[in-house]
C-alpha cells in the first residue's frame, strides 16, 4: 500500500489530501494547514489549495500519518485510479458505454457529489466494495434500488433499522428489519413505520446486511437511491457505482445545489405520490420509486428542467413556518413574541427533540400571512441545505437571557431575488440590547454541537 501511495499521480494525491481535509484527519504534524505552517517557512499555510502544492509536499504530508492510515490511503489511490480508468475508457470507447453508466457519470458530475459521497470508510465497521473490471463495467446495465430507514440512538447517532432492495423488474431482493447495536431513543415510527414491537425477535445485524449487499452487488451492479449517500452512511458501505435520483434531474425552480424530495419528484416525473400526507415511509415503496424514476429517465430522457416546488409541500404546510434548533428550555409558546399576526404554535413533541434542541411549526391563516410574518422577522437571511429561505432570530427572555433559533419557510421562495440578505446581526425583539457574552456563549455551544455530530 505504501508503494501504491508513493507511485500515485499528483492529481490522485490532491484528492487524498482533500479527503483528509473533509474528514478533519490529522497526522503527526496535525492537519493539512498545520503541516504547511510548520514545514513551509516561506509561504506557511497561506497557499493551502492542494492543487497548488508540489507532489513531494503532498506525499510528505500523507507520510505523517500512521501505517494504518497510509494503508487506507493506498486503497483510496486504487479507487481513484479505477475511476480514472473508467472515465478514460468511456472517452476512448463511447459506443460501449451503457445508458445506465451515463447516469452513474451524471451523478458523479453533480456539484454536491464530492461533498456528500466522501465517506469516512477508514472508521471501524465500514466496508469498501469493489466495482469490478473496467472493460465490463462501462457496458454494465444491471441495477438495484435501495432504501433504508433509521432510528435515533441514545448517543444522538442514527442506526439502520430496515433495508429494502429491488431489481429493475421491481422484484424484491432484500427486505429485512435490523436490530441496532445501540439503545434506541426514538423509533420515529411516524416516519419509519417501525415500532418497538416490530423489532421483537429480530436478530439480523448491520454486519449481516453488509454481507448480503456485498453478495448481491457483485460484478459491478449499479446501486440506485434517492439521496443515496444517506443510506450508504447508515449501511457503512462505500460504493461508487451509484445513481442518485436526486442528482440526475434538472430543476427549473430550485437552486443548483438543491434537490426535490422523493415524493415531489415522483409527482412531477411519474405522476403519482409515493405516500399521502402524514403517512409513514414505506421502505419497499421508496426503493421501487427510485427504480421507477431511473427507468423513466432512461426511457424518456427528461433532459429539460422540471418544476417540482409547487408539489413539494401540501396546502396546509404552505401556511406554516418551521422553527428549529430551539433550546429545549424555551417554552414553545414563547416563540409567539417574534411573529406578527395571530399564529398558533404546535406543542413540542418528543419525536422533534434532538439533544439540546427541538423544532416545531407555526401555523397561520393563509400563505399571505406567512409571507408577512417571515418578512417582518428581524434576523440574518440564509438558505438551508435544500435552498429554502430561513432567518436566525434572537429572543430576549423575561429573565434577561438571550436565545437563538432559526425560522424557515416550508416552501421554496417564489421571489428569491426580491430578498436582500442583510449583513447585520439579527436584532432582539422588544427593542432590547443583546448580551453579547450570552450570545457568543450560545454560538460556541452551537459550533461544538456541530463538531460532535
Amino acid at each position: 500500500m505504501a508503494k501504491r501511495l508513493a507511485a500515485a499521480e499528483k492529481e490522485v494525491l490532491v484528492e487524498v489530501v482533500r479527503f483528509t481535509q473533509k474528514n478533519g484527519l490529522k497526522g503527526s504534524d496535525g492537519g493539512w494547514k498545520d503541516f504547511l505552517a510548520r514545514n513551509d517557512k516561506k509561504f506557511g499555510d497561506s497557499v493551502s489549495d492542494p492543487r497548488k502544492r508540489s507532489r513531494d509536499v503532498l506525499l510528505a504530508f500523507l507520510h505523517t500519518f500512521s501505517k494504518d492510515f497510509q494503508k487506507y490511503f493506498g486503497k483510496l489511490v486504487k479507487r481513484q485510479n479505477e475511476r480514472s480508468a473508467v472515465q478514460q475508457h468511456m472517452i476512448d470507447f463511447p459506443d460501449e458505454v451503457s445508458p445506465e453508466q451515463k447516469l452513474v457519470r451524471l451523478t458523479a458530475e453533480h456539484p454536491e457529489y464530492r461533498k456528500n459521497y466522501c465517506f469516512p470508510s477508514y472508521q471501524e465497521g465500514w466496508k469498501v466494495l469493489r466495482i469490478g473490471e473496467v472493460s465490463s463495467l462501462v457496458s454494465s446495465s444491471a441495477m438495484l434500488a435501495i432504501d433504508c430507514e433509521m432510528v435515533l440512538c441514545h448517543d444522538g447517532t442514527e442506526a439502520l433499522v430496515r433495508v429494502c432492495v429491488v431489481d429493475n423488474n421491481l422484484e424484491v431482493k432484500l427486505d429485512t428489519l435490523v436490530k441496532p447495536s445501540k439503545a434506541i431513543t426514538d423509533y420515529r415510527t411516524h416516519i419509519t413505520g417501525v415500532s418497538k414491537k416490530d423489532l421483537e425477535g429480530v436478530t439480523s445485524s448491520l454486519v449481516d446486511v453488509q454481507k448480503s449487499l456485498k453478495r448481491i452487488l457483485s460484478k459491478g451492479k449499479i446501486l440506485i437511491g434517492h439521496s443515496l449517500y444517506r443510506d450508504l452512511c447508515a449501511l457503512k458501505i462505500d460504493y461508487s457505482q451509484v445513481i442518485d435520483t436526486a442528482y440526475i434531474f434538472k430543476y427549473a425552480n430550485l437552486p443548483t445545489t438543491a434537490s426535490a424530495s422523493l415524493n415531489s419528484l415522483c409527482k412531477s416525473v411519474l405522476r403519482y405520490s409515493v405516500r399521502e400526507e402524514g403517512e409513514p415511509h414505506n421502505c419497499l415503496k421508496d426503493a421501487e420509486a427510485a427504480m421507477n424514476l431511473v427507468l423513466a429517465k432512461l426511457k424518456h430522457g427528461f433532459n429539460d428542467p422540471i418544476e417540482v416546488a409547487a408539489s413539494s409541500v401540501t396546502e396546509s404546510d404552505a401556511s406554516k413556518l418551521f422553527a428549529h434548533r430551539i433550546p429545549v428550555h424555551l417554552p414553545c409558546q414563547e416563540l409567539c413574541k417574534v411573529f406578527s399576526g395571530n399564529p398558533s404554535i404546535d406543542d413540542k413533541i418528543d419525536s422533534r427533540i434532538r439533544g439540546e434542541f427541538y423544532s416545531t411549526c407555526i401555523s397561520f391563516n393563509d400563505v399571505d400571512e406567512v409571507e408577512k410574518a417571515f418578512e417582518a422577522l428581524d434576523g440574518q437571511m440564509t438558505k438551508d441545505s435544500g435552498g429554502r429561505l430561513q432567518k436566525q432570530v434572537l429572543l430576549k427572555l423575561n429573565n434577561g437571557d438571550v436565545v437563538s433559533f432559526y425560522v424557515r419557510k416550508m416552501v421554496y421562495g417564489s421571489r428569491p431575488n426580491q430578498f436582500e440578505v442583510p449583513k447585520k446581526r439579527p436584532q432582539l425583539t422588544e427593542d432590547a440590547e443583546p448580551k453579547h457574552a450570552d450570545v457568543d456563549q450560545q454560538n460556541k455551544k452551537r459550533k461544538c454541537k456541530k463538531h460532535v455530530n
